[in-house]
């Protein structure tokens, strides 16, 4: 388990093994999640660019409005 302590001014250096683990760099944006039980999440930011091709599988061409909106109509009759 990683520890790093507070400063007088609130801050603190994440340990190596964080920063590693989150891929973290200089300049980097972190976001906090604070749950409902106290923990907390740290998280790092990433630009929305990032999301690009995330979805996307090999063999597999894009999928129309339409043909999306067919495919939930037909799920939701299913019920």
């Amino acid at each position: 388990m990683s520890e790093s302590t507070i400063s007088i001014k609130g801050q603190t250096t994440l340990p190596k093994a964080v920063r590693q683990a989150l891929d973290l760099g200089p300049g980097d944006r972190l976001r906090y999640v604070i749950l409902d039980d106290g923990q907390v999440r740290i998280m790092r930011r990433r630009p929305v660019v990032d999301l690009a091709g995330l979805l996307h599988r090999k063999g597999q061409g894009p999928v129309s409005l339409e043909d999306m909106d067919a495919a939930i109509s037909e799920a939701a009759r299913r019920g």
